[in-house]
């Protein structure tokens, strides 16, 4: 059978944007020409050189733009209708109303808070089609919103052709069951769509088991059974099926059955995150031990905190213009301008109303912040809220167990941002380094406020090295701050400011310890 070849479905897909790597690396596949034929044409003598493997983020970015929910797929259905359909078969795209409930604030407060949630449910790859606001002193204890705005909200749903209602807050269970009978679509809320986005882009094995912790602790109260007909015991008086006085009656429900199913489970991640955390709480030691100065990197979602990692260290990860793009934490290597070894760690991105499933399970993730010895608190300062982002954030870490470190607030993103804007930001924030990851602006300033941040070594000496020694003179530069050397005919003679640790060591290595200044 002939006739014209039938369009390709995934041509509908939307184009990624484009991936740009760090200084210094580029994916070799963006410069490859080619010939009329089809062949690679020969670089140009003088073509710079260029990296074989492109970055872990590209790859990253790549392969979670390889699935995407597209619209139009065999209407409102995702059941294949031929076999032939398999090979181009991709997620519905899901069609949203949004519905929240200003309760406190100002007006400007509760549309940014809306349209936060727009920005999460597009993340979480929906079309956000209609949203609406109601005025009340207190969520309504049954439906979430008053009666008037669900029939209201129902007409919305009906008129856009929703298949789905996101409410900006957390809903009982009480509430999500009354507002699916009366809508008659799915309802989820903020906290489920949170969930749903972590569970997306989780990559590592201890992000997916913090993930699942928090979402079986979200459902194990939204669990729905089916009454008495799923019993596995029988009951009533008399026959076989009696099992004797105090065991008739309905018996042991499957709603029961999965609620201990999900105890034993959720037991079971526990201990499978604790024993992780541990191996990170080693990692960690190591470099305590080594005195190695840490920094976090924390601050709201969609900040710009990856691409800051980025700029400072090269280090590669997956940046996107997305909310929560990634979740896992990253730390790299980098060295000050005194020669000094630092470690930067890309921790989990804050949001407002961030789910408490989600703080507790990723705690052992925090504690990354907690244990730092300098936090880079990055702000998005193109985004009109952010000193509320500010607020959400600090919010969040005076929650965790031990105190956070010293702050240094980083405004990102100048570049994107009004002139008015980040004036106001200069005058709210005396003592915030303004940068833009983007454009390089202001990142000479930040790297030399670390090095004037963090935390110097406690001891300073003077000693002669034998030459022998090479190593220790290697650890003092590394892992100390070297104020002269000079080579003798004893040794090498180093002045530098080191730990207590690497002082003793030094002291029993030195050619005369006796002299040691």
């Amino acid at each position: 059978m002939t006739g014209p070849a039938a369009q390709d479905p995934r041509s509908t897909t939307p184009t990624p944007p484009t991936q740009f790597a760090p200084a210094g690396r580029r994916d070799r596949s963006s410069d490859i020409k080619l010939d009329a034929d089809g062949f690679a044409l020969d670089a140009a003598p003088d073509a710079e050189p260029v990296r074989d493997e492109p970055t872990g983020g590209a790859l990253d970015l790549e392969e979670r733009s390889s699935l995407r929910r597209v619209p139009g797929l065999s209407g409102a259905s995702t059941e294949l209708t031929d076999v032939t359909e398999v090979e181009y078969r991709q997620l519905r795209l899901e069609r949203v109303v949004l519905i929240g409930v200003w309760t406190q604030g100002t007006a400007r407060e509760a549309d940014a808070s809306l349209v936060e949630l727009a920005r999460l449910a597009e993340t979480a790859g929906s079309e956000v089609l209609d949203g609406l606001v109601q005025r009340r002193q207190n969520p309504d204890p049954g439906t979430f919103v008053g009666s008037g705005k669900v029939a209201e909200l129902r007409e919305t749903v009906q008129a856009t052709g929703a298949d789905t209602v996101i409410a900006d807050g957390e809903l009982s269970p009480g509430q999500l069951r009354q507002l699916e009978e009366k809508l008659k679509v799915k309802v989820i809320d903020r906290t489920a769509l949170i969930l749903d986005i972590f569970a997306q882009h989780a990559r590592s094995k201890e992000g997916k088991a913090q993930v699942e912790l928090a979402q079986l602790r979200y459902f194990l109260p939204r669990l729905r059974g089916w009454g008495e007909s799923l019993s596995r015991q029988g009951g009533g008086a008399g026959g076989s099926g009696g099992g004797g006085v105090g065991t008739r009656g309905p018996g042991e429900t499957k709603l029961e059955t999965d609620r201990r199913r999900i105890h034993r489970r959720i037991a079971k991640l526990r201990r499978e995150i604790e024993a992780m955390s541990t191996v990170r709480e080693t990692k960690r030691g190591r470099r305590q031990a080594r005195s190695v100065p840490s920094v976090a990197i924390a601050g709201y979602t969609n900040a710009g905190k990856s691409s800051l990692l980025n700029a400072i260290t090269d280090a590669g990860v997956l940046v996107q213009d997305a909310l929560f793009a990634t979740l896992d934490p990253t730390t790299r290597r980098w060295e000050t301008g005194d020669g000094r070894e630092v470690t930067l760690t890309d921790t989990v991105g804050f949001v407002r109303h961030l789910p408490h499933q989600l703080v507790d399970a990723f705690r052992s993730t925090l504690e990354e912040v907690a244990d730092a010895d300098l936090l880079l608190h990055v702000v998005d300062g193109s985004d009109p809220s952010a000193q509320d982002q500010i607020a959400a954030v600090r919010e969040v870490l005076a929650g965790l167990d031990t105190p956070a470190p010293p702050e240094m607030l980083v405004v990102n993103k100048v570049d994107a941002a009004e002139p008015m804007a980040i004036a106001q930001l200069r005058a709210a924030l005396p003592g915030a380094v303004f940068v833009s990851a983007r454009t390089g602006e202001g990142l000479d300033r930040l790297r030399a406020r670390l090095a004037e941040e963090l935390p110097h070594p406690d001891v300073e000496l003077e000693v002669v090295l034998p030459y022998t020694e090479g190593a220790l003179v290697a650890r003092a530069h590394g892992e100390g701050e070297v104020l002269g050397e000079r080579h003798t005919e004893d040794g090498t003679v180093l002045h530098a400011r080191v730990s207590e640790e690497l002082a003793a060591s030094l002291r029993r290595s030195a050619v005369d310890p006796a002299h040691v200044s």
